[in-house]
């Protein structure tokens, strides 16, 4: 019984111990288990686009839905690569650049309400590009989250370095629905904005040592 013991002790301190793990296996399992949902979601954004693709009919978002497709291909290699071996991929995580400016046409203009389709053929830009924009939203959320949980420092940096390529695409695509005004944003009156905008000041000077070491010193003076 008491050897049993031992072994088992023995067997946990050798699974405890992860200084000599082989770099394929430097994974925590918060690491694992969310980089499982981040690749199972870029999987399903790739066949959206992929689904998608047959129903745009403005070729400026077809060219963006390509352009954003074969960029999230490559993050999602990189991604798999660095994740199976523990080690750096065959290159770099890229930079996406969109084309268009960054002008959005603030205001709100009526518009028909919403409402359920009744037929697929009602598919049409507006939905494709809401999709995009979703996809893009969530993958940026996802993405940061498993960061945070990730102990491996290659595919902690590749997930991080891939957040902002995210948010720019996400950008790029509101831009296009705010120019066709499927996304329209409002704004608040001169003075509610200014009174918002003047709310904080810029903090002066910097504490010192002793002065900090005042803010935490206990206050006899309270009651007990």
């Amino acid at each position: 019984m008491m050897q049993n013991q031992q072994g088992q002790q023995g067997q946990m301190h050798q699974n405890m111990h992860v200084g000599n793990v082989p770099s394929q296996l430097n994974h925590g399992g918060h690491e694992v288990f969310d980089l499982h949902e981040v690749l199972g979601a870029s999987i399903g954004t790739l066949n959206s686009y992929l689904l998608l693709r047959q129903h745009v009919k403005d070729p400026e978002l077809l060219d963006i839905l390509d352009r954003q497709y074969k960029f999230m291909q490559d993050e999602y290699n990189i991604t798999v690569e660095c994740f199976r071996s523990g080690q750096n991929p065959s290159h770099p995580t890229s930079r996406y650049e969109m084309k268009q400016g960054n002008d959005f046409i603030y205001g709100m203009k009526p518009t028909q309400p919403k409402k359920p389709w009744q037929s697929v053929s009602e598919v049409n830009d507006e939905y494709i590009s809401s999709c995009m924009l979703g996809s893009c939203k969530s993958g940026a959320s996802m993405k940061t989250m498993a960061a945070l949980e990730t102990t491996n420092p290659v595919v902690r940096r590749v997930l991080a370095d891939s957040v902002p390529n995210c948010i720019e695409m996400g950008y790029e695509l509101s831009i296009y629905q705010n120019k066709h005004h499927y996304y329209q944003v409002p704004q608040l009156a001169e003075t509610d904005m200014n009174q918002y905008r003047n709310a904080f000041a810029p903090a002066q000077g910097q504490a010192t040592g002793q002065q900090m070491g005042q803010m935490h010193m206990p206050n006899n003076n309270l009651p007990h």
